[in-house]
């Protein structure tokens, strides 16, 4: 194997100094490839011009007077912009604050003024429109830049407002990369805040190198690997993993063009490396068994064995099973099938990382069978964000892997996960309160996430410490696990199960619209008439339909009522996290008259 050619994090290294470093060994490489809709084709960026126009993007940034420890924000979808500013801002010692570009404006603005940013640069009029409409008047921001062009009609009375191509105008010069201690803040990352408002994570140049350079020790990649970046680079797993990753190895990161074109975009680029979230695993893995469904016998026949065999491969890889004759048919069998659904993803992934969520065990061994190095990992914006990851030699299906090097780990005695390492934050900022909850007495940072430990020290999640539901009988369920189980139907769109304090279980459930209608029609339901998601039969039939995902949970963690809608629910009506959590506090009251009145029937 060829080995990367990595950078080792230094005593004095950060992560400008980093990117000066690849620029001096890989000057001509290709650091980046992004879609130019002019030409209609992709077009590649080596790292020494990535080095002239960070020097350029820091000429602006001086202009403005910035010292460091200033705080800027930026506010853009995964781009060679996004890299361009944060690279600048690193350089002169500032602290960057990502948005995530589709945030709520008043989420967005409470940040900016949590944080005390100066400089903020968004994509384009419908971030701006927001921001600047927003009613506190953001009183810190001295400049926001839009990478899009400002019309004359849509120019805004805000003489702090400016196209991006003005603020580059005429300003030259070389890279920058001013000396700066390697525990001084690199960023402030708000976090989604799933149960409460959203908290400033303070994370070390030091904190993310380490993060970085411990997370190679257990995912071996070669000397030449392709990224496709699509998770937003505002969530630290993808910036970690997916940006900074890359810089210490010398490897190139295609910027994905849209969720929608990202399909297209995997066949086009074919990565060797993909980040990503469970969600994008549910969804192709429903709409494989959909086609299944459908499928002749024969080929029914032909795709079981193909898992069955997949599987025995795959277990006497990892050493966990002894080699089978049966192993000899995957040749014809990847051919036939496994390969052709892997063509899906580009045809040339060599590992693909999954986290921001649990993944089920049961799509974690499908694709792994279908020979998808399909790799479960785990961590939190708090430790930079990695903890644990499995390993291409050894995974263990339904673990979130062991610790990364370096990385210490324990169960409290309420089965709280907590965890010890370089990586870890400083703290929240300017709030002492929640820094001092977030760690132990003896310094542990608190999860927040209940787990396990096996034989071998894998992790195995089991659920959230404060969203455990506890029935009145005393019976603890965490709703984690039987969501997942119901969401992998495609009938559900969201799912949120609910009964805390209650004798039962019930759940709120958008439907997807097109499963919906085939659902009724095989049943023979009016989907027309009024008020036909309230009527006990259709309801029955749902619940029914759901009890068959729930076969594997005890008798106790069944669903009894069940509230249903079709109108999905948003990061606009702050029900989601912009990463796609739940924010499950919010839901129940937006729900509490639905709720209440699942349990009075």
């Amino acid at each position: 194997m060829n080995h990367a050619d990595i950078i080792e994090p230094t005593e004095d290294l950060t992560l400008a100094g980093l990117f000066r470093e690849r620029v001096e060994r890989s000057p001509g490489a290709v650091a980046y490839k992004h879609y130019d809709w002019g030409r209609q084709h992709w077009v590649d960026t080596t790292w020494l011009e990535m080095s002239h126009e960070v020097g350029r993007w820091q000429q602006a940034m001086l202009k403005m007077g910035l010292q460091k420890g200033d705080r800027v924000a930026l506010m853009l979808r995964n781009s060679r912009e996004w890299v361009l500013f944060d690279q600048a801002a690193l350089g002169l010692g500032l602290i960057t604050v990502p948005l995530f570009v589709d945030d709520r404006p008043g989420n967005a603005a409470h940040i900016l003024q949590e944080s005390g940013a100066k400089l903020v640069i968004v994509a384009g009029k419908l971030q701006w429109r927001g921001l600047l409409a927003h009613e506190d008047g953001l009183p810190t921001v001295e400049q926001i830049v839009s990478v899009a062009l400002i019309s004359e009609e849509d120019a805004p009375e805000d003489s702090r407002l400016e196209s991006l191509s003005d603020w580059l105008f005429g300003l030259e010069g070389g890279l920058q990369t001013e000396v700066i201690d390697p525990d001084a803040t690199a960023t402030l990352v708000f976090t989604s805040g799933t149960t409460g408002s959203s908290k400033g994570v303070m994370l070390s140049h030091r904190n993310i190198l380490l993060n970085v350079r411990n997370g190679l020790h257990a995912v071996k990649l070669t000397q030449h690997e392709l990224f496709l970046s699509f998770l937003p680079l505002s969530h630290m797993f993808e910036r970690t993993a997916g940006y900074y990753l890359p810089v210490m190895c010398g490897y190139t990161v295609a910027f994905a063009r849209s969720f929608q074109q990202l399909g297209d975009d995997l066949k086009q680029i074919r990565p060797t490396c993909f980040i990503s979230v469970p969600r994008i695993y549910e969804k192709l893995y429903t709409k494989i068994q959909n086609n299944l469904n459908k499928a002749s016998l024969y080929k029914r026949v032909i795709f079981r064995l193909t898992l069955v065999v997949g599987y025995r491969r795959m277990c006497f890889l990892w050493g966990q099973k002894w080699w089978s004759p049966i192993i000899l048919l995957w040749p014809l069998l990847n051919k036939l099938v496994a390969g052709k659904i892997l063509q899906q993803f580009g045809g040339r992934i060599r590992i693909a990382l999954c986290g921001g969520a649990a993944l089920s065990r049961e799509i974690d061994q499908f694709f792994n069978s279908l020979g998808l190095t399909l790799l479960q990992g785990y961590g939190l914006t708090e430790a930079s964000p990695v903890i644990s990851v499995n390993n291409p030699k050894y995974n263990k299906l339904g673990s979130v892997g062991p610790p990364l090097k370096n990385t210490l780990v324990r169960i409290a005695g309420d089965g709280e996960l907590q965890t010890l390492s370089a990586s870890v934050m400083s703290g929240y900022w300017k709030n002492e309160k929640a820094t001092v909850t977030a760690f132990t007495e003896d310094g542990w940072l608190r999860t927040g996430d209940l787990a396990y430990l096996d034989e071998d020290g894998f992790i195995y999640l089991t659920g959230r410490l404060k969203e455990i539901l506890i029935l009145s009988n005393g019976e603890n369920i965490p709703p984690g696990d039987m969501e997942t189980a119901i969401s992998l139907d495609a009938l559900f769109e969201q799912v949120a199960v609910v009964g805390d304090g209650r004798p039962s279980l019930a759940a709120l459930v958008v439907l997807n619209k097109d499963a919906w209608h085939e659902f009724a029609l095989e049943r023979g339901i009016n989907i027309d008439e009024e008020n036909v998601l309230n009527r006990k039969d259709v309801k029955k039939a749902v619940l029914s339909h759901m009890a068959g995902h729930l076969k594997k949970f005890p008798g106790y963690a069944q669903i009894r009522e069940v509230y249903l809608t079709l109108e999905p629910w948003t990061i606009e009506q702050d029900l989601l996290t912009p990463t796609m959590k739940l924010k499950r506090s919010r839901l129940l009251e937006f729900y509490k008259n639905q709720i209440e009145e699942l349990f009075t029937h």
